[in-house]
């Protein structure tokens, strides 16, 4: 599984809080998700900051 973070992210750092194992800031200041698949291990912190994203900015696949 694959997250992605889209266009709508409002750069909070939410998601990295978290789930740093998946999701990082960038110099931007908007966050960025791995781009390999999600290890079982992690897939249920990557969904908490899905679920938790104020502006559900978080996609996966």
């Amino acid at each position: 599984m694959k997250f992605f973070v889209n266009e709508d992210c409002i750069g909070c750092g939410l998601c990295p809080s978290v789930c740093p194992e998946v999701f990082s800031m960038t110099d931007d200041g908007v966050a960025k998700a791995l781009e390999a698949d999600v290890t079982d291990s992690t897939a249920a912190c990557a969904q908490e900051a899905a679920q938790q994203c104020p502006v559900s900015a978080i996609e996966h696949n």
